[in-house]
């Protein structure tokens, strides 16, 4: 996903960050100063020091002790601000690293970073790493290594309880739809328009919105049976529009990440590849004793976590 697309595609999450971040952190999570302790509490979870992999990262790190971590906020729900004005940092792609870097026993210091200026900036020595929702693909794979711990494409949000049982894309053929102007999901909803003539059902009648705030009113209002936008903003704003009980996200299990899912990765400087093997090593630890399925579940997209920590997935 170019950087332009991940900008317009989420745009309706950021809208909606003052009213929601301040819950992500109502789960007692200390992820501050003690995560450069070698301890840190992420998701409910106390996440504790590894020695091995510790001693496996570059020499400079382990006499800072901090990992310089770029990231651009807000960018709901990878990215947030706790407060409206605030600096205090929260979100998916925060707490991922803080439960890295207690896994590292170092501290993963988060810095904002317009988006355009991360891998640049990356380049230029200012950070070790960046964790942004960042799409990993060839051509940044030029320049920096990635990290692969999800994979992010576009969903379903319906009205709470799916009362028009919507499983799959098709589901929506004959129906009224709402989707953000000029957005990737706008093209997912027009290519499916022949597959529903494929399979003898009426098209998708599709109505676009300026913003996707203005398609969730919408839902709300009964006008559409669902809103089409990027899974992570679909089920952050199921869990946490009117608490959860506004919206639901469509869970399609032959698209766990969402259609036309591609891979986010951490991008780390290709300088410090030694960094890279710590932090894949450290994640996929993390993901075998679940802690990165809590993480995620918090955020409500645990189905686009990865199984497996991968290196430069991207293939295209």
């Amino acid at each position: 996903m170019s950087h332009s697309s991940r900008r317009t595609v989420i745009r309706v999450a950021t809208a909606v960050v003052a009213l929601t971040t301040v819950s992500a952190c109502d789960d007692g999570s200390d992820t501050g100063e003690a995560a450069s302790a070698g301890t840190a509490k992420v998701a409910g979870v106390t996440v504790k020091k590894d020695q091995a992999l510790h001693d496996a990262l570059p020499a400079g790190i382990k006499k800072s002790g901090t990992v310089r971590v770029a990231t651009d906020v807000p960018y709901a729900p990878f990215e947030m601000f706790v407060s409206e004005g605030g600096k205090e940092l929260t979100g998916l792609d925060y707490d991922l690293g803080q439960a890295i870097g207690a896994k590292l026993g170092v501290k993963f210091a988060f810095t904002p970073q317009k988006f355009d200026g991360i891998v640049p900036a990356l380049q230029a020595g200012k950070f070790d790493a960046a964790m942004s929702a960042i799409t990993d693909n060839k051509d940044r794979q030029k320049v920096v290594d990635f990290v692969d711990y999800s994979q992010s494409g576009s969903g379903i949000l319906v009205a709470k309880g799916n009362p028009k049982k919507i499983t799959t894309l098709t589901d929506l053929c004959g129906s009224p739809v709402a989707v953000q102007a000029a957005t990737n999901q706008l093209k997912l909803l027009t290519a499916t328009q022949g597959d529903c003539t494929a399979a003898g059902k009426p098209k998708i009648a599709i109505s676009t919105f300026p913003k996707d705030s203005d398609a969730q009113l919408a839902l709300r209002s009964g006008k559409v049976v669902a809103d089409v936008l990027t899974k992570p903003a679909a089920g952050w704003t199921a869990k946490t529009a009117d608490g959860g009980k506004a919206f639901e996200l469509v869970e399609d299990p032959k698209a766990p990440g969402g259609y036309n899912a591609s891979p986010n990765g951490i991008a780390v400087t290709k300088k410090l590849p030694e960094l890279t093997g710590a932090v894949q090593k450290a994640l996929q630890a993390l993901i075998d004793d679940g802690t990165v399925t809590k993480i995620f579940d918090k955020y409500g997209v645990a189905s686009i976590a990865v199984k497996e920590a991968t290196r430069n997935a991207a293939v295209d």
